[in-house]
C-alpha cells in the first residue's frame, strides 16, 4: 500500500522526536549529576516528660479524675512561664482503670518505654503499693497526693499527702474532746484493703490507749464498690443506742454514696451519730445528695473554702480550665485535699530540678529536701528526712451546698510522722534520704 505525503511526514517527525529523546538519555548518562540539595528535618523540640498515672474508669474515677485534671492545668501553668529548664512539660497520661496490677504495668510503661522524669499518681494504697517494686527497681520518683496509713518510707516516692498523725489521729483526739462530742463508742468502718486496714489497726490502738474499752470499739470492712449497707447500717444504729457513738469511715470510691444515703434512710444523722471521714471530700460529695449529710465530719489538710487570696486564685483557675477545656463540671468544679496535693507536688518537682539544674532522679530528690511551697492550703514544708510534707490539720463539718466549714485547726504546721507511735514505736524514715530502698512493709 503507498504511503501519502502526510503519512511520511507524520513519520519522520516521530523519528526525530525519538533521536532527540535517545540523546538527552546518553547526555545525562555522561555528565556528571549535580548533588541536589535537601534541607535538614528541624530537631525536635526537647521535652520534660511526666506521667499521670490515675484512674479515669472503674470504682476509684469518682476521686482520681480531677487529680488527672489539676496535674495537668499545673502543667499549663509552667509551661505558659517557660517550661522547665527552658523545656515544655510533656503530661502523658494512661488509665489504670482502678485496677491494682494494670497500675504496675502502667507504670512500667511510663518508666521504661515513655522515658518520664516523674510520675504523679495512684489514689488507694493498693495502687501505691503495686507500683512501689517498679519505682524502686528502675530508680523512678513517684509523687503520691493522697492522705494514707503510713508504716512505709521509700526513696522513690514522695508522699505529699497526710500520715496518721496528720489525720487519723487529730480525728479521733478531736472526737474524744468536749469540743468535739466526748465521744466513746467508735465503729470504724472501711473499704477492705490496705489504707482502712492499717488505718484502723492505728486507730483502734490509740483509742486503747487512751482508755476506751474494747467492747466500745467494732470494725467492719466491705468490698470495693460495695452498694448494699442495709445490714451495716442497723448495725451502727443498734451500737449507737444510748448516745455516745461515732463512727470513723474509711470506705473509699464510689461506695460512699449509697453508705451515706443509707445512713439517712434509717433515720440516723450526724446529731445522732456523726460520721468522721477520711477519704470524703468536696469532689465526692458532688456526686452526693447533700441535704442527708448536713454535719457530719470529715479531716483533712485543705479545703476549698480555706479563705486566702492563693486559694481564691486556684479555685478560680481550676474552675477555668475545666471550662475552657471542656470537662464535665466545666466552671462548677471544686477544688479538695488530693486535688491541691497533686498540684502541690507538681511545683515541688519544678522547683527540685530547677534547683538540680537535671532531670536526674538521683539529682532531684535530695534538691526537694526541705523545700517549701505557697499551697492553696497555705505555707508547706518537704521533711528534710522522710519525704513527707509538715502541713496543718482541720477537721471541717459538711455544708448543704457540699462545702465545709472548718470547725478546728492546729495552730500551726503539724510534722509528718509516716511511722506511728502506737503501733511502730521505734521505727524510722531518717534515712531515706541517703537513696535506695527502704519500704517497711
Amino acid at each position: 500500500m503507498r504511503k501519502t505525503k502526510h503519512q511520511l511526514n507524520v513519520f519522520q517527525l516521530l523519528f526525530q522526536v525519538m533521536i532527540a529523546a535517545i540523546g538527552s538519555v546518553l547526555i545525562s548518562c555522561s555528565t556528571p549529576s549535580k548533588k541536589t540539595e535537601t534541607k535538614e528535618a528541624p530537631a525536635e523540640t526537647k521535652t520534660a516528660k511526666i506521667g499521670i498515672l490515675h484512674s479515669l474508669s472503674g470504682t476509684m474515677a469518682i476521686s482520681e479524675v480531677s487529680l488527672k485534671d489539676v496535674v495537668e492545668m499545673a502543667v499549663e501553668e509552667i509551661n505558659a512561664d517557660g517550661g522547665v529548664l527552658g523545656m515544655p512539660i510533656e503530661p502523658v497520661v494512661v488509665d489504670p482503670a482502678s485496677d491494682w496490677d494494670l497500675f504496675a504495668e502502667k507504670a512500667k510503661e511510663l518508666l521504661i518505654d515513655r522515658k518520664v522524669s516523674a510520675v504523679f499518681g495512684c489514689w488507694t494504697s493498693v495502687s501505691r503499693k503495686s507500683v512501689l517494686p517498679v519505682f524502686e527497681e528502675h530508680n523512678g520518683l513517684l509523687f503520691y497526693p493522697v492522705q494514707y496509713e503510713g508504716e512505709e518510707c521509700s526513696a522513690n516516692v514522695i508522699y505529699t499527702g497526710a500520715t496518721p498523725n496528720q489525720q487519723l489521729i487529730p480525728a479521733a483526739e478531736y472526737l474524744m474532746s468536749p469540743e468535739g462530742g466526748a465521744y466513746e463508742k467508735f465503729y470504724l468502718l472501711g473499704t477492705d484493703y490496705v489504707f482502712p486496714r492499717t488505718a484502723n489497726k492505728i486507730l483502734k490502738a490509740f483509742l486503747l490507749a487512751k482508755g476506751v474499752p474494747e467492747s466500745n470499739i467494732i470494725e467492719e470492712y466491705t468490698p470495693f464498690h460495695h452498694q448494699d449497707y442495709q445490714t451495716i447500717v442497723s448495725k451502727i444504729k443498734t451500737f449507737a443506742v444510748g448516745g455516745k457513738a461515732c463512727v470513723l469511715s474509711t470506705i473509699n470510691g464510689d461506695s460512699n454514696v449509697p453508705f451515706y444515703k443509707e445512713f439517712a434512710n434509717q433515720g440516723l444523722s450526724a446529731a445522732t451519730c456523726p460520721i468522721m471521714a477520711f477519704s470524703v471530700a468536696e469532689d465526692e460529695l458532688r456526686a452526693m445528695d447533700t441535704e442527708f449529710l448536713v454535719g457530719h465530719l470529715a479531716a483533712w489538710n485543705y479545703y476549698q473554702s480555706v479563705s486566702s487570696p492563693i486559694n481564691d486564685k486556684f479555685v478560680a483557675d481550676f474552675r477555668a480550665f475545666c471550662k475552657k477545656n471542656g470537662l464535665p463540671g466545666g466552671d462548677t468544679r471544686v477544688t479538695d485535699d488530693p486535688i491541691c496535693w497533686a498540684y502541690t507536688g507538681v511545683y515541688l518537682w519544678k522547683s527540685a530540678v530547677e534547683k538540680a539544674g537535671t532531670l536526674d532522679v538521683d539529682k532531684v530528690r535530695p534538691a526537694l529536701y526541705g523545700s517549701t511551697f505557697e499551697s492553696p492550703g497555705g505555707l508547706v514544708k518537704m521533711d528534710p528526712k522522710n519525704h513527707h510534707l509538715a502541713k496543718p490539720v482541720k477537721i471541717g463539718e459538711i455544708r448543704a451546698d457540699g462545702q465545709f466549714d472548718v470547725i478546728w485547726e492546729t495552730p500551726g504546721l503539724v510534722d509528718p510522722q509516716p511511722w506511728s507511735e502506737y503501733t511502730s514505736p521505734n521505727k524510722s524514715c531518717d534515712h531515706v534520704n541517703h537513696g535506695g530502698t527502704y519500704t517497711k512493709m
